[in-house]
């Protein structure tokens, strides 16, 4: 699956690309929230790192956990202004996996890691596209489609 948000315009775009984790327990769902909202586990791909490095290493800072990746469930981009960057387009690639063990405490001082219900955070991501991510993997949760033996198979 993937889905371009808004509308691209003359100038040119500052490109960010970025891996995250989506993840679900017992009808909750992993996210962090910081003073600027609610995100999903992962950030900016980092140098020449892959999008599982730049999954390890955004779990560990944000919430101390190790991660494993079990298949990309969807992508997209943005073209919106940023207050601080101007022009802007993020390209993001989000990832079904599991949260595995606790290894460290988190280093993201303003990022609060949660476990919430999907009905309580559905929509209320601070990106749009993260808010699409998020409820097209719920749905494939939900059909069964990300069981661990069907993404082998």
């Amino acid at each position: 699956m993937y889905k371009v948000f808004g509308h691209r315009e003359k100038g040119q775009y500052y490109n960010r690309e970025g891996a995250y984790l989506i993840t679900f327990s017992g009808g909750q769902t992993a996210v962090v929230r910081t003073p600027r909202g609610y995100f999903l586990l992962g950030g900016g791909i980092q140098g020449n790192e892959s999008d599982e490095e730049c999954l390890r290493r955004e779990c560990l800072e944000e919430c101390g956990y190790t991660c494993t990746a079990h298949r990309m469930v969807a992508a997209a981009e943005t073209y919106c202004v940023h207050e601080r960057k101007g022009l802007f387009h993020p390209i993001q690639r989000y990832y079904y996996g599991t949260l595995n063990e606790r290894i460290q405490c988190p280093v993201e001082e303003d990022h609060e890691f949660l476990w919430m219900d999907y009905d309580a955070i559905r929509g209320k991501m601070y990106s749009e596209m993260q808010n699409w991510a998020l409820e097209q993997c719920w749905n494939m949760e939900m059909s069964g489609e990300l069981e661990i033996g069907k993404l082998n198979g």
